[in-house]
């Protein structure tokens, strides 16, 4: 729970994952329906392996930070969601061996600063894509969760503590 944040454990198994849509293509964001499946679908699918501090979808990439005890476990699950919502959008839409996603990329948290930081980097995706003016406002993440638990004090002050920055330019 988001009372007692998690303590920074040195064991490298807290990981951000990052898919994108093949050349960025708004696949994921083809309509509201599809997002809000999608994000159940990814939620379910990782919650099995893993469990999530922060995650946001957006019309052509996800973001997810999470702590894991196999990260192959995860990748696994990841890869079947792939697979399955492919089919599935590739059915609607007559486009059979299109392909849907580009890739996943694992990165390991390499510090609490990374962690935190890492956390608001996805919460204030969808701002810094122009998708939404403010993180709650964004229905496919857990920005607004995370604020309504932590308290609008200690969300300032861990944005505060650990800025984005020029996070995910490279």
């Amino acid at each position: 729970p988001w009372h007692r944040p998690p303590l920074w454990d040195s064991g490298c198994n807290y990981y951000l994952i990052t898919a994108a849509c093949h050349e960025h293509v708004r696949v994921i964001g083809k309509s509201n329906d599809r997002m809000s499946w999608f994000y159940e679908e990814l939620l379910n699918a990782v919650e099995e392996v893993a469990r999530v501090h922060a995650w946001v979808v957006l019309p052509n990439h996800y973001h997810l930070l999470l702590f894991a005890e196999s990260i192959q476990e995860v990748k696994t699950s990841l890869g079947k969601l792939h697979g399955r919502s492919s089919y599935r959008w590739n059915g609607e839409e007559g486009a059979r061996r299109r392909k849907v996603w580009y890739a996943a990329a694992e990165t390991v948290m390499k510090s609490e600063r990374h962690f935190w930081a890492t956390l608001n980097y996805i919460h204030n995706n969808p701002v810094k894509h122009g998708y939404a003016e403010k993180w709650q406002d964004w229905p496919w993440g857990n920005a607004g969760n995370f604020l309504e638990k932590m308290g609008r004090d200690e969300a300032k002050r861990i944005w505060r503590k650990y800025p984005v920055g020029k996070y995910g330019e490279e």
